[in-house]
């Protein structure tokens, strides 16, 4: 069961079932923007799953100077906030500076912690101060358990209200593993776990300056993240990823999320069956 905030602070329904964080990598346009959120609104509230739109309004971590970061700071937050009234969801997006925690709470209800931030102390106590909800992403480099001193950092300003997001550990060069033991050590913090299905592909650096990836293994780890027993799922998602600006090799084609999310809530609620049954 999700947390009762999200339903108080919110107003998401359906906390019975996990909870679905989803949306085109950064903000690339209103139409590709409003089209995703149409799209995942209606799967979510047909399958009664509750949903977060996230969406970046920009990305400052990149491979390459030449890779795309913003169609504009101001113009990105203006679509969120757009998408926000017009579908009445709750928005998620990345900050990556404590001045950015003030531009980005005007308009964001969950304020993200991008995995290779994830261990600085002012950015996480300057997201805790803000009141919001805060998503933390689990470094590339760190082990499971040092996401509860990275978590505790939020804490300390008096806000628990915080995720704990798995997106793969580096492997080598180019190449990420996701160790799912990681997620049963993070669930015993006290916190949502989330599983970052389309990160965890991810291939870093591997072409030329941009960041491959391979989008077959999304469905196979989201399956077996959920059968670790994992709070929700982290799912980037586009009409058309080969032509995103951003993470085109590791995000979910938007006609295949109704699929993936199916097979999901089948598992989440065979794990129930069997949780009841031996309790």
């Amino acid at each position: 069961m999700l947390p009762d905030y999200l339903s108080k602070e919110l107003k998401l329904k359906h906390l019975n079932n996990f909870l679905l964080i989803s949306g085109p990598c950064v903000v690339e346009s209103k139409s590709i923007v409003f089209k995703t959120c149409e799209t995942l609104k209606k799967l979510t509230d047909k399958l009664k799953i509750s949903f977060i739109f996230k969406s970046s309004y920009i990305k400052a971590n990149r491979t390459s100077s030449g890779s795309f970061r913003t169609i504009g700071i101001d113009k990105s937050l203006s679509i969120l906030a757009d998408v926000k009234k017009e579908f009445n969801v709750p928005i998620l997006t990345d900050i990556h500076s404590e001045t950015e925690v003030g531009i980005a709470s005007e308009v964001a209800d969950v304020l993200q912690i991008p995995a290779f931030l994830s261990r600085q102390t002012d950015l996480l106590e300057a997201a805790g101060e803000s009141g919001k909800i805060v998503n933390i992403k689990k470094g590339q480099f760190l082990a499971p358990g040092d996401m509860k001193y990275q978590a505790e950092k939020v804490a300390a300003t008096g806000n628990r209200r915080i995720f704990l997001t798995e997106r793969g550990t580096t492997f080598g060069y180019n190449n990420l593993v996701v160790d799912m033991r990681g997620l049963v050590i993070m669930k015993k913090f006290g916190y949502p776990v989330i599983f970052d299905a389309t990160h965890s592909v991810q291939m870093p650096s591997i072409d030329k300056g941009v960041s491959g990836g391979n989008p077959e293994f999304i469905m196979p780890l989201a399956r077996a993240a959920a059968a670790a027993g994992v709070d929700g799922f982290f799912i980037e998602a586009h009409p058309n990823p080969k032509k995103a600006l951003s993470d085109a090799s590791s995000m979910m084609k938007l006609d295949n999320m109704e699929d993936l999310l199916r097979q999901l809530l089948l598992i989440n609620r065979t794990l129930k069956t069997i949780s009841d049954k031996t309790n």
